[in-house]
């Protein structure tokens, strides 16, 4: 707030004040990078396992560009887990029915 105030007035920025601005930066920066990060792979980390990859190839999105890489890898590649419960003749998830006679 102190530094939009200081816009606002046109006067000069104190060098002691901006330094105390940078420093709060510094130490805010990276905390907002880590929220940021955990955001973006906690859920690439399950949608790997769902699919039968390995989960630790959601790390790929610290990498720049790597969650375009991981995105096109998941929806290109052969899922190793079904989507739909097997058909077999009778509605899911009901026992076959006795043999009649």
């Amino acid at each position: 707030m102190h530094f939009a105030l200081m816009l606002l007035q046109q006067s000069p920025i104190d060098p002691e004040q901006a330094k105390h601005i940078a420093m709060m930066f510094l130490a805010i920066m990276p905390i907002v990078i880590l929220v940021g990060m955990a955001i973006v792979i906690i859920p690439f980390w399950f949608i790997c396992k769902k699919a039968g990859f390995s989960p630790w190839l959601s790390l790929i999105n610290v990498i720049p560009l790597g969650n375009i890489i991981l995105i096109y890898v998941l929806a290109f590649a052969e899922w190793k887990t079904p989507l739909a419960p097997p058909q077999t003749g009778y509605p899911y998830p009901y026992p076959p029915a006795p043999p009649q006679g």
